[in-house]
């Protein structure tokens, strides 16, 4: 049997993550049903966690950090009345408290602390590093880093229902939130303690859940052949869709394919960075930045197979 070799192919896929396996265990189970030469994913979701995880492959990784930076939306469940050591379900319950009695507007009045610009402290059980090892390693071993406390922005948070002893939320909220951190804080705030019990990414940049599909959804697709993969592919220009477009002409396409500067046909604000297309073909080139009255390459794609 003769192995597949890599190949090059490039765009994004929006793959539904399943419980316990790990952002980059996922990506390469994606990785390998394509024979994409280089992949990357845009943001860990722990094992825990389900849901949307951006896949970028080919020339798409240029663009990854936009959609590592982007807004996140998430759907989650905390579970009242016990704190664990690792603030979810997997870690060992610390204490058991009584959960008090709440009226919708004693709740709603909690919650609102957690609205808007907020101040986190990350937790141990994450994956941002101290001395180039994840928090997370010095936790299995007992060991307590210092941590500084973080802004970030949550832009909504919804009490979508609840029982005697869970919140099921919907929260919207900038990069770098930890949603974890999130109910250990509110189950502080109620008194009892608490700890996340499933966690959902619904989107990441404002792409459609809709678009979202399972491992297995890949697998089958794959069956019928790279083509019917390919045609899941979202075109990489989608991650930086929040810049200005800017279409080129024949002889400036041309300049910014060899890596020159040209003259700008917008006037924007000083070192604004847009995106280019050639204006006959509509292909994406890349982003430029406008520095004055000219642009010059940022970070462009690979046009050596692109013909005016």
């Amino acid at each position: 049997m003769v192995k597949a070799k890599w190949r090059s192919v490039d765009g994004i896929v929006l793959l539904n993550k399943p419980i316990g396996l790990s952002s980059n265990q996922a990506l390469q189970r994606v990785r390998r049903l394509y024979q994409a030469a280089k992949a990357g994913h845009t943001g860990a979701l722990d094992p825990l966690a389900t849901g949307m995880l951006p896949l970028c492959l080919g020339e798409a990784t240029k663009f990854s950090q936009y959609l590592l930076d982007a807004n996140k939306r998430y759907l989650t469940c905390i579970q009242l009345g016990k704190r664990t050591t690792t603030g979810d379900r997997e870690g060992d319950v610390l204490t058991e408290e009584l959960i008090p009695t709440l009226t919708d507007d004693s709740l709603e009045a909690i919650l609102d602390r957690f609205r808007g610009d907020i101040e986190q402290i990350p937790p141990m059980y994450s994956a941002l590093k101290h001395e180039g090892r994840p928090l997370y390693e010095y936790a299995r071993q007992g060991i307590v880093i210092e941590r500084k406390r973080r802004r970030v922005t949550v832009s909504n948070l919804t009490l979508i229902s609840r029982t005697e002893d869970t919140l099921t939320l919907d929260i919207q909220c900038s990069k770098g939130t930890y949603i974890r951190t999130i109910g250990e804080d509110i189950g502080e705030a109620l008194g009892c303690g608490a700890h996340l019990h499933s966690l959902h990414r619904i989107s990441t940049a404002g792409y459609s859940p809709e678009n979202m599909m399972t491992l297995e959804e890949f697998e089958s697709i794959a069956e019928q052949g790279y083509d019917a993969l390919d045609s899941h592919l979202i075109s990489m220009d989608t991650a930086v869709e929040h810049f200005e477009k800017v279409d080129l002409v024949e002889a400036d396409t041309l300049d910014m394919m060899f890596g020159r500067t040209i003259s700008s046909p917008i006037s924007l604000e000083h070192e604004t960075v847009v995106r280019m297309y050639d204006q006959k073909s509509q292909r994406f080139l890349g982003l430029g930045q406008i520095k004055g009255v000219s642009i010059r390459p940022y970070r462009l794609v690979n046009t050596s197979e692109f013909s005016l």
